[in-house]
């Protein structure tokens, strides 16, 4: 009875893995008749499973011995008088471009009849299926692709089938061989190049593939070079900025191009090598042209958009200016996001991105969601920050900030941090998540004047009076100054007062109305050294100190 169970339980199990596609027993394609203008398979030839299949078409490839290799071809379209002349060069040539062009993922090559993949779950296409077609490599070919592929075959009533490489890929093989065989460059080269070294690589190919990089750093720096003093040498300022945005995509097309060109018309270099350049050179198109793109769309906006050079956005009377230039930053930070997300779709939606650099696993968006985002959550947190501060104008590029005690303008709002020039003329760079996630004090928000308070400490015998007086003389004077005028608010806001006493004394706040921020210090350096100049001149006029005394330790 347990038996009985357990054999239930098994065929149960069996059902559920193979489930509809469990009946499909062996599945192949019938035809009349392979390769009947050959002779009979060599005794060593297995062509039971695709992994043997390619195995002794390998095999016999290595061993030169292209008429063993022919019979892994089907050659039924090929008359038969031809086929031993011409299976054998095809099947040179199909070795020369898997040699070139596929990495063979022996893993999908099951060493079973019916190439059933067992492993694998109910929602992996093809999961628990018999096989009757497999796919090799995809290879782009005008004007339709081409693919290699083994196909299970059974030529007769009372043969077994056999797995080879089916009539569709035998006639793509003189197309794909001139597309990717050996280039005449290479037909000239000495026999020795043509050997196999380390990693199972051509001689040729492990000399070669230094120049080649050092090559392309060379006309990378060559084409720099040359647009640098291209743009140091223009006269206008649209030419100088679209030869600075260029230069860099310049560099990157260049290289890509040129090493597409070598890998692809003057030497191919072996499926270990390619699957690493062609994806490569793919994401360099693609990158050079986002950043063209970038790079040309900044330049034009900066120019044409932008406030005119003579307009000085840290003025109080350029308020417009300041807000169309933060918008216009705005515009540019989402421009930008938006072209990198296209980009990046292009790069990502190819496939050979990910099949030729061996990660097929990433290409699932689950794990690359969780990959990208972990690396790139600072970056795309300071994105969004740059986008926010650009939208809600809370501190546009112009304005006046007081941040962490550095007293500054905003200079430039980028895509990732904020530029901040301090009245030393010194740099400040923040990241924009980092400006924004604290308090900032903006003193060009809104109306642009304000109180800057002068702070001093003086002895109670002080006369007050007088000191209000003299203060609102040096208002009145500082105000009136041709020098120095329009530095001033309404005087009127001037005012004195006392904030508070200790041991020592009294403190007497000045408060001095300023018409900008961006004068604000000035005006109070201004008044600040006139007031101390009244002070002395009252402290002789009433023979009473004005500033308390105190030794050194008192004072601390």
């Amino acid at each position: 009875m347990g038996q009985m169970i357990i054999r239930l339980l098994t065929a149960l199990a069996v059902a559920f893995l193979l489930g509809p596609a469990g009946a499909q027993e062996d599945p192949f394609f019938t035809v009349d008749g392979l390769n009947t203008g050959l002779a009979a398979p060599p005794q060593g030839v297995d062509r039971r499973t695709p992994r043997t299949s390619l195995d002794s078409f390998l095999t016999a490839a290595e061993a030169d011995d292209w008429a063993t290799a022919a019979h892994m071809l089907d050659l039924r379209d090929i008359p038969e008088a031809d086929q031993p002349r011409n299976g054998p060069v095809l099947a040179r040539k199909l070795h020369s471009i898997l040699e070139r062009k596929a990495i063979l993922e022996w893993g999908t090559l099951q060493q079973r009849p019916d190439a059933l993949q067992v492993i694998g779950g109910r929602q992996q296409a093809q999961a628990g299926e018999p096989r009757r077609s497999l796919l090799i490599r995809d290879l782009d070919l005008s004007p339709v692709p081409a693919t290699i592929r083994l196909n299970r075959i059974k030529p007769a009533e009372d043969a077994a089938p056999v797995w080879i490489f089916p009539q569709e890929t035998v006639a793509d093989i003189d197309a794909l061989y001139r597309e990717y065989g050996p280039s005449p460059w290479e037909a000239r080269l000495p026999p020795w190049l043509l050997n196999h070294g380390p990693w199972n690589l051509m001689w040729w190919e492990l000399i070669g593939l230094p120049f080649l990089l050092g090559s392309a750093a060379g006309l990378g720096w060559t084409v720099h070079r040359g647009l640098d003093r291209a743009r140091r040498g223009a006269s206008r300022e649209l030419v100088r900025g679209l030869l600075q945005a260029i230069r860099w995509p310049a560099l990157i097309f260049a290289v890509t191009l040129f090493v597409s060109q070598i890998t692809n018309r003057i030497f191919v270099f072996s499926g270990e090598i390619d699957t690493v350049i062609s994806p490569l050179i793919a994401v360099g198109y693609v990158t050079a042209t986002l950043m063209l793109v970038m790079g040309a769309m900044d330049a034009v906006l900066d120019n044409t958009l932008s406030p005119a050079d003579d307009i000085d956005l840290i003025d109080s009377q350029s308020e417009e200016a300041r807000t169309t230039a933060t918008k216009l930053n705005a515009v540019k930070r989402i421009l930008s996001v938006l072209i990198f997300l296209i980009g990046a779709g292009i790069v990502f939606s190819t496939a050979d991105v990910f099949r030729g650099l061996g990660l097929s696993m990433l290409a699932s968006a689950g794990a690359l969601t969780l990959i990208v985002g972990f690396a790139a959550r600072s970056i795309l947190g300071n994105i969004l920050a740059s986008l926010q501060i650009a939208l809600n104008q809370s501190a546009r590029v112009g304005d006046r900030v007081e941040w962490k005690g550095y007293l500054c303008y905003v200079e430039r709002i980028n895509l990732t941090y904020i530029q901040l020039r301090d009245w030393d003329d010194t740099r400040v760079v923040v990241p924009v998540e980092e400006f924004v996630s604290e308090t900032f004090v903006n003193w060009s928000m809104a109306d642009p004047k304000m109180l800057k308070i002068l702070k001093f400490k003086l002895t109670p015998e002080t006369d007050l009076d007088a000191l209000r007086d003299a203060f609102r003389d040096i208002l009145a004077r500082v105000k009136d100054d041709a020098e120095i005028g329009g530095i001033l608010g309404d005087v009127d806001e001037g005012e004195l007062n006392v904030t508070g006493q200790d041991v020592f004394g009294i403190d007497v706040w000045f408060s001095v109305p300023c018409r900008s921020p961006n004068t604000s210090w000035t005006a109070a350096c201004t008044v600040r050294e006139e007031l101390v100049r009244a002070m002395r001149d009252l402290a002789e006029e009433t023979g009473r100190p004005v500033f308390p005394t105190a030794d050194a330790a008192e004072a601390a």
